[in-house]
């Protein structure tokens, strides 16, 4: 890339690269002076299967259980966090705590509703909450004003996703 811009007359000081799932790859190839790492920052289910990276989840976000419809079943409110890309399960948001709920087939996560079943329904009462994993950063700093980030069982700081900072995107 610099060979080439530098070659019709220009000059480059950065040249950033990457993403969460080529930065190795883009890294062994010199022309860069920084990489991005995207999603990665925040450890999302998307990344979950790549055996090259070693990320640990860093953000999750919580849903107020609104229904017990059924035994085994719970409804949050909310939740319809759907990444970008090909449509797949694999870009839906994962319930991760309480363990033990799953998304139902034919459901998913919706915009105003998201049904879960799961034997941990059974111990969850209107206003409780879950916790959820997104599947890649930007549905969630695309929603959200702020995130917050927690140390132990303290929150330490909010700080502004690029939405709260005006900058959303169509």
């Amino acid at each position: 890339m610099r060979d080439v811009v530098e070659g019709a007359g220009g000059s480059l000081e950065l040249v950033n690269g990457g993403g969460t799932g080529s930065l190795a790859r883009t890294a062994a190839i010199g022309a860069v002076t920084e990489l991005a790492a995207g999603s990665g920052l925040f450890a999302p289910t998307l990344f979950d299967s790549y055996r090259s990276l070693d990320l640990r989840p860093a953000a999750l976000f919580a849903l107020p259980v609104v229904r017990r419809p059924a035994p085994g079943v719970v409804t949050v409110l909310g939740g319809g966090y759907v990444a970008s890309g090909a449509p797949g399960r694999d870009r839906l948001p994962t319930p991760v705590l309480p363990a033990g709920l799953r998304l139902t087939g034919t459901e998913g996560a919706g915009e105003v509703q998201t049904p879960l079943r799961g034997a941990a329904a059974d111990g969850l009462r209107i206003g409780d909450r879950v916790w959820f994993r997104h599947a890649k950063a930007g549905e969630l700093c695309e929603r959200f004003d702020a995130v917050l980030l927690v140390e132990g069982d303290a929150v330490v700081a909010e700080v502004p996703t690029y939405r709260g900072e005006g900058k959303t995107f169509a």
